[in-house]
């Protein structure tokens, strides 16, 4: 028998489908939901039935938007696309401030382990876009793992041929932190990917 009353135990396990929620967290912010004034609670379903329903992919990249183009496609460079695995990842992208150009999101990336194939992500759409002309430059920014370096690998090998220039992330120590601590693989693509002085 549980310990809680159906209603809010249903809420609960709702609450723990969402990723980095766990029993004792779903548990809190259940009883949060409850205490909220009835007017509170109405104004937070609806902000979450609004979002499902208007928030959709840009027609162009792939990220979030609720246009049929999202604003990033409709008023930056488009003669670099860089490449990300999902739309959280043009979110961490674009907190630097630093890149100007347009993004494309793969929504996943080749795994042969779990299935996915390059038919399975937007690689077509990629090269939809690179046919439409006018792009000088592929950034690829996926994972420095090893599905995201196939997939960036792979994806390179269909768009160098084409005289289109791809680069990669930098990869390497973080600001702020001591050699020492740094694994063999981080130290290996700092070598890797030092620049000159």
């Amino acid at each position: 028998m549980s310990a809680f009353i159906e209603p809010i135990g249903r809420l609960i396990n709702q609450l723990t489908k969402l990723p980095g929620v766990g029993a004792k967290t779903a548990q809190r912010y259940a009883y949060r939901i409850i205490n909220m004034t009835e007017d509170e609670a109405k104004e937070f379903a609806e902000s979450i039935v609004k979002a499902k329903s208007e928030v959709h992919y840009c027609s162009v990249c792939g990220n979030y938007t609720d246009k049929e183009v999202c604003n990033i496609c409709e008023t930056r460079d488009n003669s670099v696309i860089c490449v990300v695995k999902e739309p959280k990842d043009v979110l961490a992208m674009e907190k630097a401030h630093e890149f100007k150009g347009v993004y494309h999101v793969l929504h996943g990336v080749i795994s042969p382990m779990e299935g996915i194939t390059p038919n399975d992500i937007k690689i077509k759409e990629l090269l939809g876009r690179i046919a439409e002309g006018g792009v000088n430059e592929i950034i690829m920014a996926t994972n420095p793992d090893v599905e995201g370096e196939a997939t960036a690998m792979y994806i390179s090998s269909l768009v160098k041929p084409l005289g289109i220039k791809v680069t990669r992330l930098a990869h390497g120590i973080p600001i702020g932190s001591e050699i020492e601590y740094a694994d063999e693989i981080t130290i290996s693509r700092a070598i890797l990917d030092r620049k000159e002085l």
